[in-house]
């Protein structure tokens, strides 16, 4: 257990202020749907790409951005057929894209990378300054993140706790898949770990949220079937759960979030599954023994795919090093000075903006770090030419191309900090839905005039109605109002719109 942490208000304190820096404000939600409705315009302007849908993915739409992340979009081609696109036939599409961001001139820094398992292009909006992944067809990008916004909607920390996570591991120089460290994917679902290991489980496994695994190729994508099951899922799980909630307050949860993965290093014969919600063994599954991992996080969706996969050996030796650092701090009790702890918990950037003036210090040799990464934030780091063998990168979301994640250890019982503040979690206003769970059953659609193909999955059922949908982080084909703390999600028949609380009687809008 955490024997003690000097000063939760202190760590309380820097953790708001980290929080106040890195999260999106209005104006930074505004930039990103003009760099969105700025490359529909692009692609529209292409002739084969005239049809195609222009849909953002990813941490945009789970609400889990930071101001400097980047925007995952896919452009999704209309596909009469239950036939997967072809990887050439997406590389041409990226192809003719690119071609036209440039006449333009709305890009810059543009990076394309074909041999990826995801093809993608990288570039960086002239106008927005914002940095942009783009793919084609990417259904199962757009399911997770779809997933992660209801897992966000559930709990109010969670969103906190993750953002804090990625800036630490950025802070640190772990948070870099192309170098052979973790991915922001990875980095989640080790949080989402971690509130479902906690006592009472803030989160339940994701096998009951939504049940589902994409390792074949998914052909069709429907947000609305992905939206009422996750709906009538969390509903049953939150009402089952009244009455013995986790009051544990945030700076709590981070404190513990690293005593949980203090052994890391020890986790060669185990599997964090999000999917059961507990540490699996490996030698109980021979697809997990397939290959040789230094860390493995397996995807709940693309099971049994390792998030973590890209780890090395050495990369893996300074991510246990930096956990083991951040406990040593707080459980030493060393955490009594502001400008150290943010230099531990933020990067240089963010440090400098509340007013940092020390870099770490470290006393213990067996313990020492890297040297905090001082690049920018705001810099144009996410468009280096990839270098990893098979071409693939993940953003700094970590929903773009690949989805990677770390090994588990011994689980630990949560301690009840002996000054944790009250936290009232994000409140959830579930629809009315039939008991029992439901199980995400990915539908096939047959029309009249062709088959679909075996082993082909659309998920959710598909009217063979192509449409050009104008763009929204959350579209929906129904009219259904889902609510959460502070404001409210509503769809006005083509787009999801956001009123705040404060506006809502006023007005609907987004």
């Amino acid at each position: 257990m955490i024997e003690r942490v000097h000063s939760y208000d202190l760590l309380k304190t820097c953790i708001e202020d980290i929080l106040s820096t890195i999260k999106p404000v209005e104006d930074d939600r505004k930039k990103r749907l003009s760099a969105i409705q700025e490359l529909a315009d692009t692609t529209h302007s292409v002739e084969a790409l005239r049809d195609a849908a222009v849909k953002p993915f990813g941490s945009f739409v789970s609400s889990l951005y930071a101001k400097s992340g980047a925007l995952d979009i896919s452009i999704d081609l209309c596909n009469a057929s239950s036939l997967p696109i072809r990887k050439k036939k997406k590389n041409n599409a990226l192809r003719a894209l690119m071609r036209a961001l440039q006449i333009k001139g709305v890009a810059r820094h543009m990076n394309f990378i074909p041999s990826a398992r995801v093809p993608i292009i990288q570039y960086m909006s002239n106008h927005f300054g914002i940095s942009c992944d783009i793919s084609v067809n990417n259904y199962a990008g757009q399911i997770k993140s779809r997933i992660f916004y209801w897992i966000n909607i559930m709990d109010e920390r969670f969103g906190d706790m993750v953002l804090l996570v990625k800036e630490w591991a950025k802070a640190q120089n772990i948070n870099d898949p192309k170098n052979g460290t973790l991915n922001s994917y990875s980095l989640c679902l080790l949080v989402i770990f971690h509130f479902q290991q906690c006592e009472p489980a803030i989160l339940p496994p994701l096998k009951e949220i939504y049940d589902w695994n994409g390792a074949e190729e998914i052909v069709f994508y429907d947000e609305n079937h992905v939206d009422e099951v996750c709906v009538a899922n969390i509903s049953r799980f939150l009402r089952q759960n009244m009455g013995q909630r986790n009051e544990s307050s945030l700076s709590c949860l981070f404190a513990q979030f690293f005593r949980k993965f203090l052994n890391i290093w020890s986790f060669s014969s185990k599997v964090i599954s999000t999917y059961t919600g507990r540490f699996e063994q490996i030698q109980d599954n021979p697809s997990w023994m397939a290959k040789s991992y230094n860390l493995y996080v397996e995807d709940p969706f693309e099971r049994p795919d390792n998030a973590a996969r890209t780890v090395g050996a050495d990369e893996f030796g300074r991510i246990v090093r930096a956990f083991n650092f951040v406990n040593h701090m707080f459980t030493a009790g060393s955490l009594t000075d502001r400008d150290e702890l943010l230099s531990l918990l933020c990067t240089h950037p963010v440090g400098s903006i509340l007013g940092a003036t020390r870099a770490n210090r470290y006393t213990q040799p067996s313990l020492q770090l890297y040297s905090p990464v001082a690049a920018n934030l705001y810099d144009d780091q996410h468009h280096q030419q990839a270098t990893s063998s098979n071409g693939s990168r993940s953003s700094p979301q970590g929903y773009a191309t690949e989805f990677q994640t770390a090994r588990p250890d011994k689980c630990h019982k949560q301690p009840q900090a002996h000054n944790a503040e009250w936290v009232t979690p994000g409140q959830y206003y579930p629809l009315p839905c039939r008991a029992g769970f439901q199980r995400a059953v990915p539908l096939q659609y047959h029309d009249h005039t062709s088959s679909s193909t075996t082993g082909r999955q659309s998920v959710g059922p598909y009217r063979n109605q192509q449409r050009r949908w104008e763009y929204s982080p959350y579209q929906h084909a129904g009219t259904t109002r889902y609510e959460h703390a502070g404001g409210r999600w509503f769809h006005n028949g083509s787009t999801w719109n956001y009123a705040s609380q404060s506006s809502y009687n006023a007005a609907w809008e987004s």
